[in-house]
């Protein structure tokens, strides 16, 4: 679960543009589902329409960004079988430590996959 090779240099410029302004909401957000015992896993599915992943965090219109930022969990992502049972150790294995790296799912028409972009060092 690395970050896909399809991610053109188009698509990550746009996605780390709007991230780089709101990167530490999200990183707020993923403390928050930490601490309060949610998830150990936060999970931000973004796209340019409106997601019924997950509850909205940030919407474009909002912040001036390209794409809408919801919030989410693994549970939720098993829930819904966009991770299925059986690769849910494989995931868990994948997944980056959520204080250094931000958790995306990128829903757009020709691209859906999750990728890991680290915070900005304060």
């Amino acid at each position: 679960m690395e970050n896909s090779p399809e991610l053109n240099g188009k698509y990550l410029g746009e996605i780390t543009g709007d991230f780089a302004k709101i990167s530490n909401t999200l990183k707020e957000g993923a403390y928050q589902v930490k601490i309060r015992k949610i998830s150990d896993y936060p999970i931000f599915p973004i796209s340019r329409t409106e997601s019924q992943i997950g509850q909205k965090l940030l919407g474009k219109e909002e912040v001036g960004t390209d794409w809408n930022f919801n919030i989410s969990y693994l549970d939720e992502f098993v829930q819904r079988k966009l991770v299925d049972d059986d690769k849910l150790e494989a995931f868990k294995e994948a997944y980056k430590d959520p204080d250094e790296f931000c958790c995306l799912f990128v829903v757009d028409k020709d691209f859906v996959n999750f990728i890991f972009i680290p915070y900005p060092e304060d």
